[in-house]
């Protein structure tokens, strides 16, 4: 197992999935950005990036917990099955890379309105 770097947005009590679907594009679209995917100018890259975008969307929107964005890369973008709660994790981003890719998810969430608050590195262990 390798210890993997991780950075928490814990939301207010009483948030819902649903509140995240304003924020989520622009969260997902830096994940895909600094993962350097589906950033071709093929048509398969923005049919790929829609359809993640879409499925996430639609979760949210029935207030269901998002899939994320979970596959190989530099950052992974993680909703927790217990509680409303997104975090970005990585097992190969230096603590201080993941620390800006999450300032400006911060900046997202915040120019949304969502209250929450930070954690880094809650110990996550991935195999």
């Amino acid at each position: 197992m390798s210890k993997a770097h991780s950075y928490h947005f814990i939301f207010k009590k009483g948030t819902e999935y649903k509140d995240l679907v304003p924020a989520f594009p622009d969260i997902l679209g830096i994940i895909l950005k600094e993962n350097d995917h589906f950033q071709g100018n093929e048509a398969s890259d923005e049919e790929n990036r829609e359809m993640f975008e879409l499925l996430n969307i639609q979760d949210l929107q029935e207030n269901r917990k998002p899939e994320g964005y979970n596959r190989k890369g530099k950052y992974r973008l993680m909703f927790p099955l217990d509680r409303v709660e997104v975090y970005i994790k990585s097992t190969v981003a230096k603590p201080a890379d993941i620390k800006r890719v999450a300032e400006k998810v911060k900046e997202i969430l915040s120019a949304s309105g969502l209250e929450f608050t930070t954690s880094e590195d809650d110990g996550i262990e991935l195999a």
